[in-house]
């Protein structure tokens, strides 16, 4: 099952990243993308294997985001892959019925997406986020009320998660035009009352 709240990590140290994921957890969250790139390999992996055990320790659902192998490794849920990782095809080959989310900035990557057979498609970015170097363009309201139309028009019928610099009063808005989910990081990472957020961002996707 997708959630409707996804959080994806971050962190300069494999410290931060764990404080980070346990304090979501903690808090409620039951989806957790691990995203940690500015590190050496050695270390994503050996932070990637502590994520695995919060996260069964929570029961939370565990996405490697570009790594295949690292998500085989520690038989993580599934992975998240960029437009520029490793293929569709080969992580839906190497994690058998595991959840394959694909990035998509436009129409044209919504339909290779489509195509490939990802799980899901993470849409955006929605506005400016500090979360993430190398920003796709901002696509706005009017830019997802655009792909979301010619999807209709196409027939293509896969879950789209929104994601970039969302914030709590963007949640309705994107449902009312077909989101299935939000994908954030410092909405929930920045919040004083993570508890709180996660019950209010939960209860408006109900």
């Amino acid at each position: 099952m997708l959630n409707n709240i996804q959080y994806i990590s971050h962190g300069n140290t494999p410290q931060e990243q764990l404080y980070h994921i346990e304090a979501v957890l903690a808090a409620g969250q039951t989806w957790i993308q691990y995203r940690f790139k500015e590190t050496t390999s050695t270390t994503r992996w050996t932070t990637a294997e502590r994520v695995k055990l919060l996260c069964e320790q929570y029961r939370a659902t565990l996405i490697i985001n570009d790594c295949i192998d690292l998500a085989k490794a520690i038989e993580a849920d599934g992975v998240h892959l960029g437009l520029t990782d490793r293929s569709i095809a080969e992580a839906k080959q190497l994690l058998p019925n595991k959840i394959i989310g694909g990035t998509a900035n436009t129409f044209k990557d919504i339909q290779q997406r489509y195509q490939e057979g990802c799980t899901y498609i993470g849409l955006g970015p929605y506005r400016h986020t500090n979360t993430k170097k190398k920003l796709s363009p901002l696509l706005g309201l009017e830019g997802y009320q655009q792909l979301m139309t010619q999807m209709k028009e196409h027939q293509i019928t896969i879950p789209v998660v929104a994601i970039g610099g969302i914030t709590l009063e963007d949640i309705l808005p994107l449902k009312a035009i077909g989101l299935h989910g939000v994908a954030i990081s410092g909405l929930l990472q920045n919040s004083t009352n993570k508890t709180q957020l996660i019950q209010q961002l939960n209860a408006l996707f109900q």
